[in-house]
């Protein structure tokens, strides 16, 4: 029906209605309401919403531009604030961690029993302030023995080095030499008047006898000063060692060792005996107490002859040279050691010999995975020309160390066996490898360098 038909019937029915009922005010009021909300409901029929409207879904706020625009910016200040915090507070963590390993390293290198006194009132100090002070000084010991740096190690090998030079006793032996047979005979009697070392409870002494020649002479190779010197290469012609004593300051041995030395006359002259008392440790550790140290050439010694000698400080002799080169790579963490040449003093050639070489990291005062090169048949110069490879843990460079041992084996039977010599590299609490200095200043560069083996 049209909007126009209903009206107008509205409007007759509105007209009538006041006819009939003029006295009635409050029903035609009520009457207009009706009339006036039927007509705002036809209205809303009338004009629909727009459908595509509805099915795009674009319904627009009732703000204007610029509260739009305010909330936009005011969203985007939030999140800038947002990460702000967050990359502050990544940077608050490192920072924080890197103190923390700052302070460590600083109360490392503090002074372990420095006094805290104070410019003032020192002696109106209260004892709770005494107690505090107390615990100050008892924490940082705490810490000290809890993260040990070089100075404690340094201090350490201090301490030992003064046991080793404080040495006790004397050693009573006997040598004879037959001239026609070229035989020598040596016998071990007795030692007196030892000092067990602190880190054991009871000694367990033995001898260790090593016949020295004096080979050729070595190249030069530079001192602790810095100058060159011709050295002189010694050889191994014999080795013994004598039973263990346990429990005695004044061991008696009477082992007797002989050897027959080569048809030379001279040879005698250039043979040098040497001892060295041990203490016993089931770890292969032993501890030299003292040597003594005879030139056999300055002796007669065609009849049985007893000595009796004041031990000495123990002291390397160099028994060959090795020729060794270093490259450190930075970037992967590695070093690399390169074993060239090894020139040793034969005094009876042997095609039974073989020599092999170990070389070990010693980083922190704790030595890393070795590695063995292959065994080579053992001449005046042998030739390995072998590369290791290692892997450095995330420790500082100037805390490792190169240690290079080398030993012969026989390659028939079944013999153990023998250290030639060894050799480190590295920097020293008091020194620096000058190759060291090299491989360090040359990164990534091979550095090659003789150095001299002691035993």
């Amino acid at each position: 029906m049209p909007t126009n038909q209903i009206v107008s019937l509205l409007k007759k029915k509105s007209n009538s209605s006041i006819s009939k009922t003029t006295c009635h005010s409050d029903h035609i009021a009520e009457f207009v309401a009706a009339a006036w909300m039927w007509r705002d409901m036809l209205t809303f029929v009338e004009f629909p919403a727009d459908v595509e409207l509805l099915s795009t879904g674009e319904l627009r706020m009732p703000f204007s531009d610029a509260v739009k625009y305010c909330i936009l910016g005011i969203s985007i200040l939030l999140l800038l604030v947002a990460l702000a915090i967050l990359i502050w507070q990544i940077f608050r963590c490192f920072s924080e961690t890197r103190t923390s390993y700052l302070h460590q390293d600083t109360v490392n290198t503090d002074l372990l029993y420095s006094e805290e006194k104070p410019s003032g009132a020192e002696n109106y100090a209260s004892p709770v302030e005494d107690v505090r002070s107390e615990a100050r000084r008892l924490t940082r010991c705490l810490s000290r023995a809890s993260f040990p740096s070089e100075q404690n190690y340094a201090e350490s090998d201090m301490r030992e080095h003064q046991t080793i030079n404080r040495v006790h006793g004397s050693l009573r032996f006997s040598v004879y030499y037959d001239q026609l047979q070229a035989f020598l005979v040596v016998t071990v009697l007795q030692v007196e008047g030892l000092v067990g070392s602190s880190r054991t409870s009871g000694l367990q002494s033995f001898v260790k006898i090593r016949l020295m020649w004096a080979g050729s002479e070595g190249s030069e190779l530079e001192s602790q000063e810095g100058q060159a010197t011709p050295s002189v290469l010694w050889t191994v012609l014999q080795e013994w060692r004598t039973r263990v004593v346990k429990g005695s300051c004044n061991p008696l041995y009477g082992d007797q060792f002989s050897c027959i030395l080569q048809d030379n006359k001279d040879m005698i002259n250039h043979i040098t005996l040497r001892m060295e008392v041990r203490d016993f440790d089931k770890f292969s550790r032993h501890t030299v107490l003292g040597e003594v140290r005879v030139p056999l050439g300055k002796l007669n010694i065609s009849f049985p002859l007893e000595l009796q000698e004041d031990l000495q400080i123990p002291q390397k002799d160099l028994v060959g040279e090795v020729l060794l080169t270093l490259k450190y790579l930075p970037t992967s963490q590695r070093l690399e050691v390169g074993l060239l040449k090894v020139r040793t003093a034969i005094a009876e050639p042997s095609s039974d010999a073989v020599m092999h070489a170990r070389i070990s990291i010693q980083c922190n005062q704790s030595k890393l995975r070795y590695q063995k090169t292959s065994a080579v048949h053992r001449c005046p110069v042998t030739v390995f020309n072998e590369v290791l490879m290692f892997s450095l843990p995330d420790v500082p460079l100037e805390q490792c160390k190169i240690l290079v041992s080398v030993y012969e084996t026989q390659s028939t039977g079944r013999s153990n066996k023998c250290l030639l010599g060894q050799l480190s590299v590295g920097k020293d609490r008091s020194s620096e490898d000058e190759h060291w200095t090299l491989m360090v200043r040359s990164v990534r560069q091979p550095v090659a360098k003789w150095h001299g083996l002691l035993l």
